[in-house]
């Protein structure tokens, strides 16, 4: 349950795209029309996928910044961006400090750096930056860390849209007898630390919601739940691992019947019958004041 690697976050990309809330996009994009050109931040960025949903849905003038505490995914995020703007036909410049994508509609201008982004004190994160967004973190972070977010946000009259954030939902077809006993576990882990903190894990969007509202935001919040059909096997098949093993770190004594179950729910995936929905909120918020 603690998988960043550029694997994982390209095999989730797809199932991503598709559960996330145009309304609340759209509720920003209009937030932010007025802009000239959009200057966006994204918080734990990747390789960049939050910024591939989110270019061709905003304003088209954009200047990206994508900070993330690991090298190796900022190294990869400029070609994957290229990859990107070929497959849609738009032109990808190599410029020294980043790569710039242009062509109907949209011209986006993306650097990419190393930053240490539980550090909310570093300006260079927040400066000019009027869209602070980030997709499946907030639940991996501390409330202390949430409050500083919202902080900044508020200090900056920056516009806020954080996408996927774990609810605790797991759902699974076939049920089997151990589902619920595996979810609860796997939402106590959620709370362990990552690297920040106590987790809020699956109270992320709540508290995120009472921070922002807190700090003088208008809020909006809608379900982004993966749905994920029999056809998906590989990413049901790393979930289905990935829970076993976060739920046996929590409970070794039930080891062996977490095993058993993971058993069962893998034979699910590979004979086609295995449906889950994981339950995910997005969360818009903007300043009541105009930005």
């Amino acid at each position: 349950m603690g998988d960043f690697s550029a694997a994982w976050l390209a095999l989730r990309e797809p199932a991503d795209f598709s559960a996330r809330s145009s309304q609340l996009t759209g509720v920003i994009a209009h937030a932010l029309a007025h802009d000239d050109v959009l200057e966006a931040v994204d918080v734990a960025s990747g390789t960049g996928s939050n910024l591939r949903y989110l270019a061709e849905r905003l304003p088209p003038h954009q200047d990206w910044l994508l900070v993330d505490h690991d090298q190796g995914l900022i190294t990869q995020a400029p070609a994957r961006m290229r990859e990107w703007a070929a497959a849609r036909g738009y032109e990808a410049l190599i410029e020294a400090d980043g790569v710039l994508l242009q062509g109907h509609r949209l011209k986006c201008r993306v650097q990419a750096r190393q930053v240490d982004v539980a550090d909310l004190t570093n300006a260079a994160i927040f400066d000019g930056r009027k869209l602070v967004t980030a997709s499946a973190l907030l639940d991996l972070f501390s409330e202390e860390w949430l409050r500083g977010l919202a902080a900044r946000c508020r200090d900056h009259a920056s516009a806020a849209l954080f996408a996927l954030n774990y609810d605790g939902r797991i759902r699974c077809s076939p049920v089997d007898d151990e589902d619920e006993l595996v979810r609860a576990l796997v939402n106590r882990h959620q709370q362990t630390d990552k690297g920040f903190g106590g987790a809020l894990g699956p109270a992320a969007t709540e508290t995120a919601e009472r921070l922002f509202r807190g700090a003088g935001y208008q809020v909006r919040v809608e379900p982004s739940d993966w749905l994920l059909s029999p056809d998906e096997r590989s990413l049901q098949r790393a979930l289905v691992e990935g829970w076993a093993l976060a739920a046996a770190e929590m409970a070794p004594d039930q080891s062996e019947v977490i095993e058993r179950w993971r058993t069962r729910r893998l034979a699910h995936v590979e004979h086609g019958r295995s449906r889950l929905q994981v339950g995910h909120q997005d969360l818009a918020a903007w300043p009541i004041s105009p930005l």
